[in-house]
């Protein structure tokens, strides 16, 4: 369903995503100079970009599982010239997204500064898969490396939680879902439906512990009122 979603709205979706929000602005101080930098579910590189303004000699892989967006992330890195930047198709939710890795940025491939998650692990469904991907992000990391991911905390919004659909539109059985699941309209450009999982605080925290990390830090920041996203700053 939602890779139906970015592949019907990758334009409208990307003019949404600038990259002076401060959903992403936020995870800048975390970043050193010239670290190395992966970022899954990078979009359309807008955290390129934004590297490329604010931290010149970091080496930065994008991957993203739309093509669509890769695309446009490949559009936008042709204008790089303070940063090296390179996008790969993977979908971290799927086995073997590794080997695309390891095309873009040759082993040894576990020795990432930072590994960079922003508003992906909401998308991905069913709490063995999350701590799954999670492991797997936490073992590309150099020692004394960092692992930075935001989740949307949309039921904290009147305004989003007027957006929530019934999943019997979409034909899925509730059998089929866990507790936090939840349905999402989107009316720019047409009207699209995503899956979301609410990842709250006390859910991150199980993630984790469950994936050998160790928060370091949480704070919220972005969207119009300014706190719904969940940022976590995780340890390996």
């Amino acid at each position: 369903m939602n890779r139906e979603f970015y592949a019907s709205f990758v334009q409208p979706f990307a003019a949404s995503r600038p990259v002076s929000d401060p959903a992403l602005t936020h995870v800048l101080p975390h970043i050193p100079p010239c670290a190395r930098v992966l970022d899954v579910g990078c979009g359309n590189g807008r955290l390129a970009a934004l590297l490329e303004r604010e931290r010149p000699g970091a080496r930065y892989v994008g991957l993203d599982a739309a093509p669509e967006l890769i695309e446009l992330a490949r559009g936008l890195a042709a204008g790089l010239a303070r940063i090296t930047a390179v996008f790969g198709v993977a979908d971290v939710a799927r086995p073997g997204w590794r080997r695309v890795l390891e095309s873009l940025h040759p082993p040894p491939a576990a020795d990432f500064d930072r590994v960079v998650c922003l508003a992906l692990l909401h998308h991905i469904p069913g709490f063995d898969l999350r701590v799954q991907v999670l492991r797997e992000m936490a073992g590309l990391l150099a020692p004394g490396g960092r692992l930075i991911l935001s989740t949307w905390q949309f039921l904290d919004s009147p305004r989003l939680r007027r957006r929530l659909v019934d999943w019997a539109e979409a034909g899925v059985l509730q059998e089929a879902l866990e507790p936090g699941d939840y349905l999402l309209d989107w009316q720019r450009g047409g009207r699209g439906l995503r899956y979301c999982h609410l990842v709250d605080k006390e859910e991150l925290a199980r993630l984790a512990a469950a994936s050998g990390l160790a928060v370091r830090e949480t704070f919220r920041a972005g969207g119009r009122e300014g706190n719904l996203s969940l940022f976590a700053v995780l340890d390996r």
